[in-house]
C-alpha cells in the first residue's frame, strides 16, 4: 500500500455552538452597516436648520448612496469571488468606517454627498458578503433560521438608530455628535468582522466548511427573457423599496414640522417600521409556504399600503396612548401615527416573506443569480430617484414647521406609488391564473417538508 492510497481523514464539521457564534459576529456588522444607514434621518432637520440644507439637498444624501449600490451591482461581485468572505467582510467594513467619518467630518454637503456615496460602495456588498458567507456555514432550514436571525439583528441597528434622539439625547444638541455616534458603530461593524476573519481562519485549518454561496451576478445574456410574473414581481419590490425607504428618510423630520413630534417621538415611530417588520416577516413567511396564494398576499400588502400617507396627512392624529420600550421607559403617542407606521413595517415585510422567495418558483435555478441581482438593481434605480424627487416637491411646495400643507404633494406622490403596486399585483394573480402559471399560488410546503 502506497502513501497515495491513504485516503486523508476528513474533517470534522464546525460544532454547533462555533456556528453561531460566528453567526453572532457577522450580524454584529450587518447592525452596525445598517444603523450607520439610518442615522441620518434623526438629523435631517438639523442639517436644514443649522447648515442651511435644502429638502432636495437632504434627499440627496440618501440618492448618491443608491447611485454607489447600483455601481457595486454591476461590478458583479469580483471583489467576493476573488479574495473571499473573510477578507471581502473586512474590506467593506472598513469603507464603511471611512464613509462614516467623511460624512461626520464636515458640514458642507459635497464632502458628506462623498460619504454616503462610498456608504453605498461598503454597506451593499458588505451585506452580500455576509449572505455569501452563511452559506458556508449553514445548511437546510438552518439556513432559514441564520438568514432570519441575520436579518433580525440588522434591522435592530435601523431601531437603535431611530431610537437614538432617546437613548443618545445629550448628542443631538448639534448634528455632527449623532453622526460621530454612527462613526462608533461603524467601529463595532469592522470590529466585528475582525472577530469574523479570525474565526474563519481558525476554523478553515481545523473544520470541514461549506462552499461559499454563490454571489449573485448579473449576465447580460437572457436578461430580456424572463418570464411577465417576474417582472410583475419586480415592478412591485420597486414600488415598496421606493415607498417605504425614502418615507423612512424623511419620516422623523416631517413628524417633527408637520405634526409637531419631539425627536425623540418621531424616533419612536419611525423604528415602528423596522419593529413591525421584524416581528411579521417570519410569521408571513410560514403562512405563505402552507397556503400558497402569494400574488394574494401581495395584494393585500398593496392595499394595506395604499391609504397609510394620505391617513397621516389628512386623519387627525387621534388619542395618546402610552407605549412601554425596554430601557427607555414610556413613551406618548398619537393612535392614528401608530397604526399606520405599524401597518407600513407589516406591508414591507411581505418583501421578503412573500415576494423575493417567489422568484425562486418562477426563475430556473441557473438563473437565480441574476434574476435576484436584476431585481436589486431595479430597486435601487428607484430609490436612488424618489429621495431626490421627494425633496423637491417639500422645497417646490415650502413644506416646513410654517406650512405642514406643504408636505401633502409627496405624501400623494407615495399614494401613487402605492396604487401601482397594486396594479401589478393584480397583473401578477392574472399571470398566475393563466397556461403559464408557475404555482405561485398553488405550492406549498406543508409539515416536514420545504428545502431551505
Amino acid at each position: 500500500m502506497t502513501a497515495d492510497s491513504v485516503a486523508t481523514p476528513a474533517r470534522p464539521l464546525p460544532p454547533p455552538f462555533y456556528r453561531w457564534i460566528v453567526l453572532l459576529f457577522v450580524s454584529f456588522a450587518m447592525f452596525g452597516n445598517y444603523y450607520i444607514y439610518d442615522s441620518m434621518a434623526p438629523v435631517f432637520d438639523l442639517l436644514k436648520e443649522k447648515l442651511g440644507f435644502s429638502d432636495q439637498q437632504l434627499g440627496l444624501l440618501y440618492t448618491v448612496y443608491s447611485v454607489a449600490a447600483i455601481l457595486v451591482l454591476l461590478a458583479g461581485g469580483y471583489v467576493i469571488d476573488r479574495f473571499g468572505t473573510k477578507r471581502s467582510i473586512t474590506l467593506f467594513a472598513v469603507i464603511c468606517v471611512v464613509a462614516a467619518v467623511v460624512t461626520a467630518a464636515t458640514g458642507e454637503l459635497a464632502v458628506m454627498l462623498v460619504g454616503r456615496f462610498l456608504l453605498g460602495l461598503g454597506s451593499e456588498p458588505l451585506i452580500v458578503a455576509v449572505t455569501t458567507a452563511l452559506a458556508r456555514w449553514f445548511k437546510g432550514k438552518e439556513l432559514s433560521l441564520a438568514f432570519g436571525l441575520n436579518l433580525t439583528i440588522a434591522r435592530l441597528g435601523s431601531v437603535s438608530a431611530d431610537l437614538s434622539p432617546s437613548w443618545a439625547r445629550p448628542l443631538y444638541g448639534n448634528w455632527q455628535d449623532p453622526l460621530w455616534l454612527a462613526t462608533a458603530m461603524a467601529g463595532v461593524a469592522f470590529g466585528a468582522a475582525l472577530l469574523y476573519w479570525f474565526l474563519e481562519g481558525r476554523a478553515e485549518n481545523r473544520y470541514q466548511l461549506g462552499a461559499a454561496g454563490q454571489v449573485d451576478k448579473l449576465e447580460r445574456g437572457g436578461l430580456y427573457s424572463f418570464s411577465p410574473s417576474y417582472w410583475y414581481i419586480v415592478a412591485l419590490c420597486v414600488v415598496f423599496y421606493s415607498v417605504v425607504f425614502p418615507f423612512r428618510a424623511f419620516a422623523i423630520k416631517y413628524f417633527i414640522e408637520a405634526h409637531g413630534a419631539s425627536r425623540e417621538l418621531g424616533g419612536l415611530l419611525n423604528s415602528m417600521l423596522p419593529f413591525a417588520a421584524m416581528v411579521a416577516t417570519p410569521l408571513f413567511g410560514y403562512l405563505v409556504d402552507r397556503v400558497g396564494r402569494r400574488s394574494l398576499f401581495m395584494t393585500l400588502g398593496s392595499l394595506l399600503l395604499l391609504p397609510l400617507f394620505l391617513s397621516v396627512t389628512y386623519l387627525p392624529p387621534g388619542r395618546d396612548v402610552s407605549v412601554w420600550l425596554p430601557f427607555l421607559g414610556d413613551f406618548t403617542a398619537p393612535l392614528t401615527l401608530l397604526v399606520v407606521m405599524a401597518c407600513l413595517g407589516i406591508a414591507f415585510s411581505l418583501i421578503p416573506a412573500v415576494m423575493w422567495p417567489s422568484v425562486a418558483y418562477i426563475v430556473e435555478e441557473r438563473r437565480l443569480g441574476s434574476a435576484y441581482a436584476l431585481m436589486t438593481l431595479c430597486q435601487q434605480v428607484g430609490m436612488a430617484f424618489v429621495p431626490w424627487f421627494i425633496g423637491f416637491l417639500n422645497d417646490r411646495f415650502t413644506a416646513g414647521p410654517e406650512n405642514p400643507a406643504g408636505y401633502a404633494p409627496g405624501m400623494w406622490l407615495f399614494t401613487l406609488l402605492a396604487s401601482l403596486g397594486l396594479l401589478f399585483s393584480f397583473l401578477l394573480w392574472r399571470a398566475e391564473r393563466g397556461p403559464g402559471s408557475h404555482g405561485l399560488e398553488t405550492i406549498t410546503i406543508g409539515k416536514g417538508e420545504g428545502g431551505v
